[in-house]
Formats: C-alpha cells, structure tokens, sequence
C-alpha cells in the first residue's frame, strides 16, 4: 500500500503530557491465582501469604493475597501503552509506594495515572521529567495500590 498513511502506536512525549489530567489505563487486568503463583515464585518470593492456601486460610484475611510487587508491576505496566511507549527514556525511581487494601484472586485491578509534575532536564537535551501518581483500584472501586513514579521522557521530534 504505497503511499498509504502510518500510524505507530506510542506513549505521549512530555509536550503531551498535561499536569492533573486523569489518564485512565483500560482494560482492567484480572489477577489469577497462576498469575500469583508465577510471578510469587519466578521472584524467588517465599512469602506464605502468597502461596500456602491452607496456611493463609488461617491470617486475618482468610485467603491468599496477590503479591504487591505484582500489583505494582501491573499497575505501571497497563500505563504503558497510553503514556510511556516508546516515549520515555529512563524509569529514575518510585516512592511513596502503599497497598491499603489487598487483592485477591480473581480480582480485576484498574489503574489510572496522573501528572502531579514536570520540567525540562537541566543537563539532558531533548529530555524531560516527569513525575506520575498511579492509583490502583479493584472491581469495587476500593483503592488497592498507589505509587508516585518519576521518569525521563523524550521531547517531540523535530518534524
């Protein structure tokens, strides 16, 4: 098809990028028990809670959690395709990471970001800096993860 218009699919560069907005990540990711198991025993994570059904029936929550790490990977990874593909240079860090409520399997996680700030790098050019808050939520809408996420992203190309 000569000639024929392309469309690439991408993140947003920082000129795109707005403060406040609310960029929600759809669809939601369902959370498996062979998802946990996986990603529980693939990171070498021995934590009961996570993989002893019989044991864990017995804490306060009854059941077996969805390992944190987990639901923060999945919380960043679904914000890939509208914010980051393609467009961001360098994760530079994470913090004020909470999980006020766990996830269960079987649960679907939803996760919706917002750009609490941004500037020009100082020594990098055609670079930015961008912080993100990624909230997580469940089916119910409870809050189940949060972190602030600060990353380097490409500028628009010269056209």
């Amino acid at each position: 098809m000569s000639g024929a218009r392309v469309v690439t699919q991408r993140g947003l560069y920082y000129e795109e990028l707005e403060t406040g907005v609310v960029y929600e990540h759809k669809p939601g990711r369902t959370m498996t028990e062979t998802d946990n198991v996986l990603f529980t025993t693939m990171t070498m994570n021995t934590q009961a809670l996570h993989l002893d059904a019989a044991w864990s029936a017995t804490q306060p929550f009854g059941q077996r959690l969805v390992n944190s790490m987990f639901t923060l990977a999945t919380m960043v990874g679904q914000s890939v395709a509208q914010l980051t593909q393609g467009t961001i240079v360098a994760q530079l860090g994470m913090t004020d990471i909470s999980f006020p409520h766990p996830l269960f399997h079987g649960d679907t996680l939803y996760t919706e970001t917002v750009v609490t700030e941004k500037r020009l790098s100082a020594s990098r050019p055609g670079q930015g800096i961008v912080t993100m808050e990624h909230t997580g939520r469940n089916q119910d809408g409870v809050v189940v993860g949060r972190a602030s996420r600060t990353a380097l992203f490409w500028l628009k190309p010269a056209q």
